[in-house]
């Protein structure tokens, strides 16, 4: 005896409870539906769509009172609802997508910012380390002038120590205290944007998958490199 042979009513309990224990699906019923005229009749049963419906969308299949819907086959049915949890679908993927893209650029923009900041750490800390080297110098020559060599001292030395109104002790340590302090701003900087450039990698690979969608990308693939078949054929 074939499963041919079988009655529909052994057929039509078969396919209740494949829906009821959740073996069979809506794919699983459509691929029946293509498979012979006796199943594709079968497949079409009310109840199995209903059953379907009651347990892919649960908080969606409560009965209508429009007549319209009434009398609607619960395929049809289930068919308007999952094409609208597609469009939500896509509607929740391209938000993931637009808020990956987000923190990408607030991560760029981060990474920029600290960028400036250590540019113009290093150009502060530059300017401090000229203006010690010139106090260095000028301490010099003040020696030079007070107490070693009074008589060989040159003009520009004197000129060095006449211009300099400000203790030239006292400027040297604030200089030393700034060159410390921008060393450790730097340092600091350094570190939050190893740590920012880190986040940004993830957001990325974050974005790459929020993008990627394997039916999109194979059907583009397919679209871009026909041309190229068809101009091989031509040639």
């Amino acid at each position: 005896m074939s499963a041919s042979d079988l009655p529909d009513e052994l057929w039509a309990r078969v396919l209740e409870l494949g829906v009821v224990s959740s073996a069979l699906g809506f794919r699983d019923l459509c691929c029946l539906a293509i498979a012979s005229r006796r199943l594709g009749r079968l497949s079409l049963h009310p109840a199995l769509w209903s059953a379907l419906l009651s347990r892919d969308f649960p908080s969606q299949s409560q009965p209508s009172s429009s007549s319209s819907t009434s009398q609607q086959h619960p395929k049809s049915i289930y068919k308007t609802k999952f094409e609208r949890h597609k469009v939500r679908i896509a509607e929740a993927r391209r938000r993931a997508v637009f808020e990956a893209e987000a923190r990408v650029l607030a991560s760029r923009r981060r990474l920029a910012e600290l960028e400036e900041s250590m540019r113009a750490e290093g150009e502060g800390m530059k300017a401090a380390a000229q203006e010690l080297d010139n106090l260095e110098r000028v301490r010099r020559a003040s020696v030079a002038l007070n107490v070693w060599q009074p008589q060989v001292v040159h003009g520009r030395q004197k000129q060095l120590v006449q211009q300099c109104t400000v203790s030239v002790d006292s400027r040297v340590s604030d200089l030393n205290m700034e060159l410390k302090v921008c060393k450790q701003q730097i340092a600091t900087y350094k570190n939050s944007y190893n740590k920012e450039k880190h986040k940004l990698n993830e957001y990325e690979e974050a974005l790459k998958r929020a993008k990627y969608h394997p039916l999109q990308d194979s059907h583009t693939s397919g679209v871009i490199n026909e041309p190229r078949a068809k101009r091989k054929k031509l040639k």
